[in-house]
């Protein structure tokens, strides 16, 4: 906790402020490394001074790990009955109210929710027609977890247009025919419920409700808070220029705004950034200030602090560049100024990341990988590529043989069409007949139904017979080697995280719960003795020591699609702009911003980087990010990945 009795002076006068007006809505904004955790701790600590019942205040986090950050922190308060606040996720607390409140059980609805994987099989259910492909449907199901409130001004709960009505036709019926539901179903659904029980307990119980990173939240999700602090005072803590996540239709006007909304608010501004250098708060600064949005608050940087190192690396390919990295790393944690726990390497695609964590491995430095569910990577149209699906897939059909979603992804695996066709009129004929799409499978084989073009649908329903039979019975660490062989590396993840399982002698159904669980909503470790390499999305919330951005090029940082109207590449670059704003203010006192010179060409355009002609064969010529113009003149220059390591690595390891 910080140490400055300057900066404890700065917080402690705004959290009494807070104190004082107790009835009124609170706005804190506050920037990287100001101080948000302690003073919402202080917040906390005050209100149940002053008599407030714990039970009765809401703490509301974006991530489950900021979650258990906050129990934690919680913990080392010492107030009586500290460990009674409610603090989590919002999807958790939607998640609590539709159960007590039996919700799903009386509209019908099954809590089996679906990886990201799965979705695809969704999404390609969907397309097709007035829907456009699958990138279209993809962007309607989104759109749908919010409620159907694209914008900051939209209404949530509200269709907007025919497609929109067509599309959450199809949608539910698919998730009603697959007995599933999507995790980005729970706000709305608790939306709606919350709007149509005016007198529920939830919309009373609480008095007090706060909020973190309000800036990420939806238009949906920010209505939903306020119907659960209808009696109560809310206070929400965030930073526009953090605001990151417009793909699921946050916005950073909903911080920005929140004054219009919330009549009387209260506003605390923390600028003074104790975590950065003050190069890199120079950097953030001047990165903000070529924003083109509203607000473009700036950091203080902290006095005490030095200016830090910093360096801008260019490498001749990937290879290299994962190499050289690696060394630069290793030396660091060699010398003891950077223990691997203190280390965080940033990529845009997990090609970069993978890369550099497979060259740190290689020289015996402990790193671990945390992208989007990267434990099911592949393509489910390749059967040589989706060996991990493919397992989940049989694991969920051996807890469950009537997991109508794990059989239509069994059953589509392999198929540029993932068998589309077919499975639609196997739906059409259960839906017609009421039996179970295993039922109906089973007829086919047997003789006693018939199904136009359905041979490569039963080839695929009957493959895994034998492979069940030979599951079935196992448990504990049998079941986990017959499913993730030791030895394997796509097996290698599930074992690590099944070896949390506290049951020894779990089965099938423990280990698919916990597996989907870890997978779908990781907790992401912050006391750690590894590299850690992750998504710049993944990085908020996070502080260490060393931090590594890699592929810093045109059409990765920034990715904005030129298919988009200009208006909406506008405001793609702007939110691009806060990412790399987030990604480079998380270091404490070393912060390397690499990119490369060349691609490989069918890799640039998997990636959707931008490219230009000639280059070697194979090889396509890239740009460096944008935003290295846009770092003010206290950047260094650019320097040779040969350059780097001359200057940085002591000279027997050069």
């Amino acid at each position: 906790m910080p140490g400055s009795q300057s900066w404890r002076d700065g917080i402690e006068g705004a959290t009494l402020r807070i104190a004082q007006t107790e009835h009124s809505p609170l706005r804190v904004l506050a920037g990287p490394g100001t101080g948000k955790t302690f003073a919402l701790m202080r917040r906390i600590l005050r209100l149940i001074q002053a008599g407030v019942a714990p039970r009765r205040i809401l703490v509301s986090t974006f991530t489950r790990t900021a979650a258990k950050d906050l129990e934690r922190e919680l913990g080392r308060l010492g107030a009586p009955g500290v460990d009674d606040v409610r603090a989590g996720t919002l999807h958790a607390v939607c998640f609590s109210i539709l159960s007590q409140a039996a919700v799903l059980a009386i509209t019908g609805r099954t809590p089996r929710p679906l990886m990201d994987f799965e979705t695809r099989f969704l999404l390609q259910d969907l397309s097709g027609g007035a829907f456009g492909g699958v990138r279209a449907c993809n962007r309607r199901l989104l759109a749908f977890s919010a409620a159907w409130a694209r914008l900051q001004s939209d209404d949530p709960g509200w269709l907007q247009d025919d497609i929109d009505r067509r599309v959450s036709q199809a949608l539910m019926r698919w998730l009603s025919f697959h007995q599933a539901m999507l995790i980005g179903e729970l706000v709305p659904v608790t939306l709606s419920y919350l709007r149509n029980n005016p007198n529920c307990q939830e919309r009373t119980q609480f008095r007090h409700v706060l909020v973190d990173e309000y800036q990420d939240l939806n238009r949906a999700e920010q209505v939903l808070l306020d119907l659960l602090a209808g009696n109560a005072s809310i206070t929400v803590v965030g930073d526009e220029n953090q605001s990151i996540y417009a793909f699921k239709y946050a916005h950073p006007e909903g911080i920005e705004e929140f004054g219009q909304c919330h009549a009387d608010t209260l506003d605390e501004n923390l600028s003074e950034c104790r975590r950065c250098p003050g190069t890199v708060v120079q950097m953030a600064n001047a990165l903000i200030l070529n924003s083109t949005g509203h607000s473009r608050r700036q950091l203080a940087p902290f006095p005490g602090n030095p200016a830090g190192e910093v360096h801008i690396v260019q490498w001749q390919d990937m290879g290299h560049e994962a190499g050289g990295l690696a060394r630069f790393i290793q030396s660091r944690v060699a010398s003891g100024s950077a223990p691997p726990g203190s280390v965080l390497v940033l990529a845009p695609r997990r090609q970069f990341g993978y890369a550099i964590r497979n060259a740190l491995r290689d020289l015996q430095v402990p790193a671990h990988s945390f992208f989007n569910e990267e434990e099911l990577d592949g393509n489910p149209n390749d059967l040589s590529e989706c060996s991990a699906q493919e397992m989940f897939t049989l694991l969920c059909l051996l807890a469950d043989p009537d997991d109508r979603v794990a059989l239509r992804c069994w059953c589509g695996f392999g198929s540029d069409s993932l068998r589309q066709l077919p499975w639609a009129k196997l739906i059409d004929r259960c839906s017609a007949t009421g039996q179970s799409p295993r039922q109906f499978l089973e007829q086919l084989v047997s003789g006693q139904a018939s199904l136009p073009r359905s041979a490569q649908l039963l080839e695929r329903f009957t493959s895994p017979t034998q492979k069940l039979a030979a599951l079935t019975g196992l448990s504990g660490q049998a079941l986990l080697d017959a499913l993730y062989p030791d030895g394997q590396d796509w097996a290698e993840p599930f074992r690590a995280l099944a070896g949390s399982i506290e049951e020894p002698d779990f089965g099938a159904l423990a280990l698919v719960q916990h597996l989907r669980s870890a997978i779908a909503q990781p907790e992401l470790p912050t006391d750690v003795d590894y590299v850690r390499v992750m998504s710049l999305h993944k990085s908020k919330g996070l502080t260490t020591d060393l931090v590594v951005v890699t592929g810093c090029l045109e059409g990765l940082m920034p990715h904005v699609d030129q298919d988009q109207p200009l208006a909406g590449q506008e405001k793609a670059l702007e939110e691009q702009r806060r990412l790399f704003y987030v990604a480079i203010t998380r270091c404490r006192q070393t912060l390397v911003l690499s990119y490369v010179n060349y691609l490989p060409r069918a890799q640039a355009h998997r990636m959707r980087a931008r490219v230009g002609r000639g280059g070697p064969p194979l090889l396509a010529p890239t740009t460096a990010s944008r935003f290295f113009a846009h770092l003010g003149n206290h950047r260094p220059s650019p320097v040779s990945g040969q350059t780097f390591l001359s200057t940085t690595l002591p000279a027997s390891s050069r």
